[in-house]
């Protein structure tokens, strides 16, 4: 879909209508949507590695704690995220923990999916993300130079595999070596064509995984997890609080602190589009950008 098309749906032209005109003094115009398939394991993503409940649940797939790349003096980033790091330092990247949907039961990874997708439990909304440019694995470089060309203002990339039920080390590893590059080389494309401060990613899942490993050195489906935002006008920083590993539900499902719709929110609010119009109802936006 066009640019034009995806900034008038739902009611979005009257807010974009002169977006060219106004970037000077309103920058985000692009939101990139990186969805990781399968439901990723937020614990080891976003590490908590001084909490010893974390490693007697895992004890094969906990992440050594000299191993994790410290964010602070409690929590650090896989291994597999290093390229990553220098979005971290220069205050490009926001890592929000405990995101999750409130409501539902993580049974099904296409009923979380249709919710993720439409921002709602009511089976009739409609897919906002049929509305973006869509690209597979692995396409971030298709990706920046779309952005740079200003033909859409929200892209969708999906990366699949995140479904970790078994041999999750060496698979997870993997997976966050891809996105990692694919999000280093995004930024690295989009400060050359000076498209990065107009530029809003977000990672997405549609639930995380279960705090307790499984007997096949794997994680079953879980609740709560963490997401990435990206781009040259975000306030970086750690967002939420830590996860609660004494908390977890009978099947060791993380908590939600954080209503995923708010990151919706905040991200369409950045865009000057009024994210009720999208989401059925206001949701307070976080302030990571």
């Amino acid at each position: 879909m066009d640019r034009r098309a995806f900034l008038s749906l739902a009611g979005w032209s009257g807010a974009f209508a002169a977006m060219p005109a106004l970037a000077s003094h309103r920058s985000i115009d692009t939101l990139v949507i990186v969805e990781l398939d399968g439901g990723n394991d937020g614990l080891n993503t976003v590490v908590p590695f001084a909490d010893p409940r974390y490693r007697a649940l895992r004890p094969t797939l906990a992440i050594a704690r000299e191993a994790a790349l410290p964010i602070d003096r409690a929590i650090g980033l896989h291994p597999s995220l290093a390229a990553l790091m220098p979005a971290w330092r220069n205050g490009h990247m926001a890592i929000v923990q405990g995101v999750g949907d409130p409501e539902d039961g993580h049974a099904s990874h296409f009923r979380s999916k249709q919710i993720w997708a439409t921002a709602s439990h009511d089976y009739a909304s409609a897919n906002w993300l049929n509305h973006a440019a869509a690209f597979d694995e692995p396409s971030f470089a298709a990706v920046a130079q779309t952005i740079a060309q200003r033909k859409h203002g929200m892209l969708h990339i999906t990366l699949h595999g995140f479904d970790t039920h078994e041999r999750q080390a060496d698979r997870h590893a993997l997976l966050l070596t891809q996105l990692a590059q694919g999000l280093a080389s995004l930024r690295s494309k989009l400060m050359r064509s000076g498209d990065w401060n107009r530029t809003l990613v977000l990672t997405i899942s549609e639930f995380g995984r279960s705090a307790y490993e499984n007997a096949s050195c794997g994680t079953e489906h879980g609740s709560a997890s963490s997401m990435f935002v990206l781009g040259g006008s975000v306030r970086g920083g750690l967002y939420g609080d830590a996860p609660r590993l004494n908390e977890l539900s009978s099947e060791g499902a993380l908590p939600v602190d954080i209503d995923f719709r708010r990151i919706y929110a905040t991200a369409l609010e950045a865009c000057s589009i009024d994210s009720t119009k999208i989401l059925g109802s206001r949701f307070e936006p976080l302030k990571f950008v």
